[in-house]
């Protein structure tokens, strides 16, 4: 029996950012330096209205900042609080471009959406960390083929994961949340 007020759609949807919250922040603390913000940025462009997307990613930044620097011990420098602040916006971006293509993509299924939002939003996401780490930061060090490489798949692989795990979610019956003011219509989890 359900206590009188319980709201079902709202839980759900409070559960699924929790989930995508726990995700960033397991894989904060696995790959320390590459949190895949380019997947989560699509997962909040196909499940999220703009707004909720852009929060969702703020809110992630937060809990890789919080891991970072509460349990990974990242030093409490200039640099590395301008590099924290750095990945946070290119986050945005990221998040902004993957809601525009997938704006584009509106006639097609979601895997297709899903991989053409992640090229605009890994690139921007990239681009703008290169453009602050050149002319700011001193240095493109962290941008050679071979990281760069790495975190694509990175990114790649927890997109695919994500996507999964939003069918799935989708498949178990949470597709009740379509609809919902704080959801695009037709876009939490599932069509």
């Amino acid at each position: 029996m359900r206590p009188p007020g319980f709201d079902e759609s709202a839980w759900r949807r409070h559960s699924w950012l929790g989930l995508l919250i726990a995700a960033s922040a397991a894989l904060s603390l696995v790959f320390t330096c590459i949190t895949p913000f380019a997947a989560f940025a699509v997962i909040g462009a196909t499940s999220l209205s703009r707004w909720n997307a852009v929060r969702l990613t703020v809110v992630l930044w937060l809990a890789n900042q919080a891991v970072g620097f509460g349990v990974l011990h990242y030093p409490w420098t200039a640099r590395t609080v301008a590099w924290g602040v750095a990945i946070g916006g290119s986050a945005v971006v990221g998040t902004l471009a993957a809601q525009w293509a997938v704006a584009r993509l509106g006639a097609f299924r979601p895997w297709v959406q899903a991989l053409g939002a992640f090229v605009p939003a890994f690139a921007l996401y990239q681009l703008t960390l290169y453009a602050v780490a050149v002319s700011i930061l001193g240095g493109a060090g962290a941008f050679v083929p071979e990281i760069v490489g790495r975190v694509f798949v990175v990114n790649a692989l927890t997109l695919a994961c994500l996507h999964g795990l939003n069918q799935l979610v989708a498949a178990a019956g949470y597709s009740a949340l379509r609809g919902r003011s704080e959801v695009s219509p037709a876009r939490f989890v599932s069509r």
